[in-house]
This record gives structure tokens, C-alpha cells and sequence, in this order.
């Protein structure tokens, strides 16, 4: 049989003693614990945060309502124009993605001047450019690609 050192002893008998000398209060009207405790007014949802699935905005009605009024604009100020033509500057081509990098100037009734990636369909018509090329270039609204590309003087 084991012997216990007479340190051993006393905390044994000390851990006893406090667990026996504790006793649990009650819980008050004020504990949470309480059945009969104030609950804290719920909090308003934040606007900011979602909480379930259903809190989450979808991002196709957004694509689409905003596809919708991009597409308005182009209908009322093109009368169901089908393509735009724009000038530029070729800045880069990313074959693996079939796009070109181009900085154009305004498309009248349907872009403002800017520096934006292209799908080209097809994407054969990536060849040949380089950096610094002047070039006009045709839009098809409806497949949202550059479908030609011609150099300019």
C-alpha cells in the first residue's frame, strides 16, 4: 500500500473542507439563470452583417438589375444598337483569357473613356498586337466581346 507524505494529507483535507464549506447562492431575479429574470431587449439586426442564409443579398439580382439599366441606357440612347466602335491604345493582350487591354476614349452613348480588359471573340484576332498599337476596335453589346480590331495610322 502507498504511504502519503503528510503534505499529501493536507491538501486532501483542505480541497474536502473548501468544496464542503461552499454553498451555491440561489440565483436571483437578476441572475439569467433565474426563470424569472429580466431578459435584455433584443438587439435590432445589423444592416451590415447577415446572421442566417436568408440575410445574405444575392449577387444575381444586383448583376441583373444593374445589367438591366446598363442595357435601358444603350437601347434609349442606340435604338437597339447591337455594336459600338471605340478607339484606343493597346496596353496589353492576355491570350490565356482571350482578352486585350485597351485605354480608349469616350464610346458615345455607352462607355466613358477608360483603360479596360476585353473579352475578344474570336480570340485568333489577339494576334499580332503589341503594346503602344493604335487601334479602332468593334464591340457586340450582346456577347460583351470585341469581335474586330483594326490598326490605325
Amino acid at each position: 500500500m502507498k504511504s502519503y507524505s503528510r503534505l499529501e494529507i493536507i491538501f486532501a483535507l483542505l480541497a474536502i473542507a473548501g468544496c464542503a464549506a461552499y454553498k451555491m447562492e440561489p440565483p436571483t431575479a437578476n441572475h439569467p439563470a433565474d426563470p424569472e429574470a429580466v431578459t435584455a431587449p433584443e438587439k435590432a439586426a445589423s444592416k451590415t452583417l447577415a446572421y442566417t442564409r436568408a440575410d445574405i443579398p444575392s449577387a444575381q439580382p444586383l448583376l441583373t438589375a444593374a445589367h438591366e439599366g446598363v442595357q435601358g441606357t444603350q437601347q434609349s440612347t442606340q435604338g437597339e444598337q447591337k455594336t459600338v466602335v471605340g478607339e484606343g491604345k493597346v496596353i496589353a493582350t492576355v491570350p490565356s483569357a482571350n482578352q486585350i487591354v485597351v485605354n480608349h476614349g469616350e464610346i458615345k452613348g455607352f462607355m466613358e473613356a477608360m483603360t479596360m480588359g476585353y473579352q475578344v471573340d474570336p480570340p485568333s484576332l489577339l494576334e499580332g498586337w503589341k503594346q503602344g498599337d493604335k487601334v479602332r476596335f468593334t464591340i457586340d453589346v450582346p456577347k460583351k466581346a470585341i469581335v474586330k480590331i483594326e490598326k490605325m495610322q
